[in-house]
């Protein structure tokens, strides 16, 4: 009886085990549903020289970005990303030219965390990417390889608070409280306002400050798909500062030539408003390719640039010229 004793207890010991070993694999793999852990991001780098002058004169448009010739870097770009059940976080790292100019050398692009308060509601408190203008800082998430005036006049990123709500599967909302534009240390108490409303894809963004830095800006940003392979952004804004300011309006038809390659166009209208200084307005014409091989995206890209002060450039003789052009190449792999 003794050893028949025995057989059950070590049979009942096993099976616990057994089940035990079960029950904890299982919690693990739902766990694992729960939360998960994503890497992403990117490298690019271009070659670029002036058509309408020399390169020796190291002129460059007056928008962000992409402003080197010859052979240069672009930025590399890691975001991590730790999603759990209610909560999260992102680590956007970057490294280079371009992300030092968006992030002021701190190399850090974006990093904040963000509580889903229901299925309709979230909270993010950190540094993110600003709500204004269509274009962004990482080339992976713009057709063009060269950026607008109109994004290069706004914001880049923010440092505060912000509550997303999804109102109905096609309307939802933001309201944000920050440092004013760009600052990630406070040292004025001065802060800013932004609200975000969108209606099926169409967004009308606002911001504010007392005049620490931008003032006030409108911004709308949308698209249309028209047909199957051709698709019209939209972007326009209005900014003042007391007086000091810009407006202006873009247009980005893409057409898809092929399944790998598609040909955009960005046709940019910007004026800057001063009450000491005459307003100097440009238009901006950008005809880019993008062809896809796998992860690889190149992209050659022809861009004039036109101002209404005939004295900004030089062009190849030395003499004075009201506009500038460019070619160049761009490789952008993500990953």
């Amino acid at each position: 009886m003794k050893t028949i004793s025995n057989t059950i207890k070590v049979r009942a010991v096993f099976l616990f085990a057994v089940m035990f070993a079960t029950t904890t694999i299982f919690a693990q793999e739902e766990d694992a549903k729960e939360k998960k852990l994503s890497v992403s991001g990117s490298i690019d780098a271009y070659y670029q020289t002036n058509l309408s002058a020399s390169d020796t004169e190291a002129q460059s448009f007056g928008s962000s970005f992409a402003n080197e010739l010859g052979f240069a870097m672009g930025m590399a770009n890691v975001v991590a990303a730790y999603e759990g059940e209610k909560t999260g976080m992102v680590a956007d790292v970057t490294f280079g030219p371009r992300g030092d100019d968006a992030t002021g050398g701190f190399n850090l692009n974006q990093l904040y965390a963000y509580l889903n308060v229901s299925e309709s509601t979230t909270l993010t408190l950190g540094r993110f990417n600003t709500f204004l203008g269509y274009e962004v800082i990482s080339p992976v998430g713009n057709f063009n390889y060269s950026t607008s005036y109109l994004f290069s006049s706004g914001p880049f990123s923010h440092v505060g608070l912000k509550a997303d709500f999804a109102l109905s599967e096609d309307v939802s909302l933001m309201l944000a409280t920050m440092n004013v534009t760009d600052v990630n240390n406070n040292l004025t108490g001065n802060y800013s306002l932004g609200a975000q409303l969108g209606i099926s894809g169409q967004y009308l963004n606002l911001y504010y400050d007392n005049g620490e830095a931008l003032g006030f800006e409108i911004d709308y940003t949308g698209g249309f798909d028209l047909t199957d392979s051709f698709f019209l952004g939209i972007n326009a804004a209005y900014a003042d500062n007391d007086g000091e300011g810009f407006y202006g309006a873009a247009l980005y038809p893409q057409v898809g030539v092929s399944d790998d390659f598609t040909l955009g166009l960005r046709g940019e209208y910007f004026s800057t408003m001063s009450d000491i200084d005459p307003e100097a307005s440009v238009f901006a014409a950008t005809i880019t390719g993008s062809y896809t091989v796998e992860n690889l995206t190149i992209k050659p890209e022809l861009r004039l640039d036109t101002w209404s002060d005939d004295t900004p450039y030089l062009d190849g003789d030395g003499m004075a010229s009201d506009n500038l052009s460019s070619f160049l190449i761009a490789a952008i792999y993500s990953f």
